[in-house]
């Protein structure tokens, strides 16, 4: 059995195949994992406790079809900021964290300074948005807008291909 080392905890191969079964469908009985894996029901109870506990797993969540919900349209939106220093950054921070309509926020090296993935309703949602958001901070030096017109792929999947230990069950 091969062991990872990561940040706060060793994943081994029969927790990375957990981990690619959950990922999948987090509802997956844990009596079902334990039969693919060969481990007790008890023994993958314990795992996934650990992997919860060490932050591995990070949340069990429900990924919902925005368009089913009414908030249909989806824009990536690249943000510039005025001045870069520390407290300015981290108030940008604290403002996009608390807008409900920020799916993803970014804090990114290179010709931007954030990259915001937003889901809403309509333009005109979006256009309120942009004055509460970017408008009404004077360190907003500039916004892109861009405009989804396909979801291609979306997920939270992280890729388990290259660790050690991966399994494809």
């Amino acid at each position: 059995m091969s062991r990872i080392s990561g940040s706060s905890s060793e994943l081994d191969s029969f927790d990375v195949t957990i981990l690619a079964i959950l990922q999948r469908d987090n509802q997956t009985p844990q009596r079902r994992i334990a039969e693919a894996i060969h481990l007790s029901a008890p023994a993958v109870q314990r795992r996934i406790r650990r992997l919860e506990a060490s932050g591995v797993i990070m949340a069990n969540v429900a990924m919902l079809d925005p368009a089913k919900i009414g908030r249909q349209l989806s824009i990536v939106v690249n943000v510039d900021l005025e001045r870069e220093r520390s407290a300015l950054i981290d108030e940008a921070k604290k403002a996009f964290l608390a807008e409900a309509s920020v799916q993803q926020c970014y804090y990114v090296a290179g010709e931007t300074d954030f990259v915001l993935i937003l889901n809403v309703p309509s333009m005109a949602d979006y256009e309120a948005l942009t004055r509460r958001l970017f408008f009404a901070n004077s360190n907003i030096k500039r916004f892109r807008t861009f405009v989804v017109m396909d979801r291609v792929k979306t997920g939270t999947t992280v890729s388990l291909d290259k660790v050690p230990g991966a399994s494809t069950v």
